[in-house]
């Protein structure tokens, strides 16, 4: 990728996009946030939704503007303390995109960047396969993250499709390629595995993940286990950092949640068995001092920010309060 580009946040004089701010914060957040350890990083997947004014936005405005100006409102708001970078799932990062956000954020704010689809999926619906191509991964990817985000840089994730495999066979296979791949890539980031193949599960996979540095992503998906099942098949390295996703309501596709829950500005179908989850999850990493990453999609239960909120209140009501 070079400098002549497209830009993926569009155009880059943010001077001229200034027309939202941060809404008023209830009282009972700011409480939430307060009590919260700084290392338990909570975020939405992207920012840029204009159904969020009252939560984040304190008016009315269109997505672009919010994809251009939002990320430095969206990272002022005490609980919000990561963020998803979706876009890079369809094309790769260009660095001076990445730069120009990092800029935009506090010092201990954090990214989580997907990597491009090509990379994970050997049918990808953008562009030409690259499957598990470190050459293409390391210099359209990896160099980019690391010098664009630099500090601020968390997990890469790499999200794979569902891959077909129905034996154990398979799995083994899929599993050594991929920890071939990732132990070819640089040392550094914190390298995050999200599966839909549940046969991956167990001793094997979390092995190969020790040895190549990286870490599974604990994920509600209409394919995989609960995120309690999948740590107790692959439990995290005691002092890695835990990664999370909560993508989606277990009992819809993705376009039926969109359908369903537009414009995002209201919980449409509370699912507190996989709050619960996460609340256990986070509250003891809490008691550990581990850095924990939970990014939250709208399609999980309406509205990420109203989820977050819930989350960071059963977080704490299960003693997730050791302090930073």
């Amino acid at each position: 990728m070079n400098a002549t580009q497209c830009s993926l946040f569009g155009d880059d004089d943010l001077s001229k996009h200034r027309p939202v701010a941060l809404a008023p914060i209830d009282p009972e957040v700011t409480r939430l946030a307060s009590a919260l350890p700084r290392f338990i990083r909570l975020g939405t997947s992207s920012w840029s939704f204009p159904g969020w004014r009252g939560m984040i936005w304190d008016r009315s405005t269109s997505e672009s503007t919010l994809a251009r100006a939002g990320l430095g409102v969206y990272a002022s708001h005490p609980l919000l303390r990561t963020v998803g970078i979706d876009k890079t799932f369809y094309r790769p990062p260009i660095e001076r995109d990445l730069r120009q956000m990092a800029e935009q954020v506090p010092d201990d704010f954090r990214f989580l960047m997907k990597v491009p689809e090509v990379i994970v999926s050997k049918r990808p619906m953008h562009g030409e396969a690259q499957f598990l191509d470190v050459r293409f991964a390391c210099e359209h990817v990896v160099d980019p993250f690391i010098n664009g985000l630099g500090s601020k840089g968390g997990p890469l994730l790499f999200q794979f499709p569902p891959l077909g495999l129905r034996t154990l066979d398979t799995a083994k296979q899929m599993t050594d390629d991929i920890g071939a791949f990732l132990r070819q890539l640089p040392r550094g980031p914190l390298y995050a595995v999200e599966v839909r193949d549940a046969i991956l599960l167990g001793t094997p996979w979390s092995d190969m993940l020790r040895s190549a540095g990286a870490v599974h992503c604990y994920n509600v998906h209409p394919t995989m286990p609960t995120p309690i099942e999948q740590m107790r098949q692959s439990p995290p390295e005691p002092s890695a950092p835990i990664v999370c996703r909560w993508m989606l309501h277990g009992t819809l596709t993705y376009d039926e949640a969109v359908t369903r829950y537009e414009p995002f500005d209201r919980m449409v179908d509370p699912d507190p068995v996989s709050r619960d989850a996460f609340a256990a999850i986070l509250a003891r990493a809490s008691q550990q001092g581990r850095e924990t990453f939970l990014i939250i999609n709208n399609k999980a239960e309406g509205s990420a920010p109203l989820s977050i909120a819930l989350l960071a209140k059963a977080i704490l009501a299960r003693g997730g309060t050791l302090r930073s």
